[in-house]
């Protein structure tokens, strides 16, 4: 019998390594087939795929409207679990990723509104992916899972809302690459998004973040232990040393250097993360990577990591729609943009571009030192702002403090 996301036990076809508690949705977690071999999901691609299960997470009760939805996107690692509200004992996920935004009395309340997170199409958290398996096969996708995009992530999105009966989504949000799929709401599905809120996001990747894509990949297709992408355990070093790479990326200069500066390891420390051949830390930030990259090896997969950040290389908005400028001109909804100040992977002006060509847009800017990660990090700041969008899109937002 398959567990969770579809991974079969050992001795069943070939195997990915993922049988960890890790991987184990919430109770409360819900999964739906949404496509089948007589009605398959079309891909951006061509190709298809004849059988799809979507995980997500539902806060609140739809109104007989079916409009008081808040759809909200998660980020490459992230899950369906944005909240803890309402779940009666811990998720073997970890809390809720969003708490202090999706919670009775935050800016996203399930008294009011009808919230939806899904984990979407290609990750390794209950929705089909490289770890489901292949009902022509029989056994795990692997790296032959086809090739997908941002695009293909919101046509399961809409078939669930429909599922679910969703009329209209009263706010769509998300963050890095949450927000990649909310500008794709926009231009794909306009008379389903009343708005939109997108945080830390680019209109088209950027040769600067496919290159830290690409660096993390090859760190994964580089390890001895990848075997062509047909492991029965993780690529653990490669897929690591990517986690590492990322998250240089998400934070900045300042934020690593002021947490950490020129901080030293004592050899005896019971914190100490070693490196595969077994050598101890140095430095804080070096046992801080080391154990971010080992943290991300128990909870996540290499060949998803593989598909989704390829996904996001792929994300243009423009594309076959006249260039991105003028796809965001089509944006008839109001929009929130979002920027964070010291955010090296999507830098502010990105933000400000996307703002710029929305013709009911605003932007704002969320002052940190944290980088791209100020989103999971500046709650502060940044329900004030969604608070004050949702109370009236078209009002003025705070100035950030």
């Amino acid at each position: 019998m398959a567990g969770a996301g579809g991974v079969r036990p050992p001795g069943e076809g070939f195997v990915i390594g993922l049988r960890k508690p890790e991987y184990e949705l919430p109770s409360r977690s819900q999964r739906v087939a949404l496509f089948s071999p007589e009605d398959p999901l079309i891909l951006s691609s061509g190709e298809r795929l004849e059988k799809v299960e979507v995980a997500y997470q539902t806060y609140g009760r739809l109104n007989e409207r079916g409009d008081n939805a808040i759809l909200i996107c998660h980020a490459l690692t992230g899950s369906a679990h944005v909240s803890d509200c309402g779940f009666p004992e811990p998720s073997p996920l970890g809390e809720g990723w969003w708490n202090q935004l999706v919670d009775e009395g935050r800016p996203v309340d399930p008294r009011h509104d009808f919230v939806i997170c899904s984990n979407f199409l290609g990750s390794c958290y209950g929705t089909t992916g490289p770890v489901s398996v292949n009902p022509r096969s029989g056994t795990n996708y692997g790296p032959d899972f086809p090739e997908i995009d941002v695009r293909d992530m919101v046509r399961v999105q809409r078939r669930l809302l429909e599922h679910l009966g969703v009329a209209r989504i009263r706010c769509a949000l998300g963050g890095s690459l949450g927000g990649m799929q909310v500008l794709e709401w926009c231009a794909m599905y306009p008379e389903m998004v009343r708005s939109a809120v997108v945080i830390a996001t680019s209109a088209a990747h950027s040769a600067w973040a496919i290159g830290f894509n690409e660096s993390a990949r090859q760190a994964i297709l580089g390890d001895p232990a990848w075997q062509g992408g047909r492991y029965r355990e993780q690529p653990a070093q490669g897929l690591a040393l990517a986690r590492t790479i990322a998250m240089i990326s998400y934070r900045s200069q300042v934020s690593y250097q002021e947490r950490f500066g020129r901080g030293e390891m004592a050899s005896g420390d019971p914190r100490q993360v070693p490196d595969p051949a077994g050598a101890p830390s140095a430095w804080q930030i070096e046992n801080y990577l080391r154990y971010q990259g080992q943290k991300l090896v128990k909870r996540f997969d290499a060949n998803t990591y593989l598909t989704i950040t390829r996904a996001m290389d792929r994300h243009d908005l423009g594309r076959d729609r006249g260039g991105v400028e003028a796809a965001l001109a089509a944006f008839p909804m109001p929009v929130l943009c979002v920027g964070i100040s010291s955010d090296v992977l999507y830098p502010p002006h990105e933000q400000r571009q996307i703002a710029r060509h929305i013709p009911h847009a605003q932007y704002a800017e969320i002052q940190s030192e944290h980088g791209h990660d100020a989103f999971l990090i500046e709650f502060e700041q940044l329900n004030e702002l969604v608070e004050a969008f949702l109370a009236g899109p078209d009002r003025d937002l705070p100035r950030p403090k």
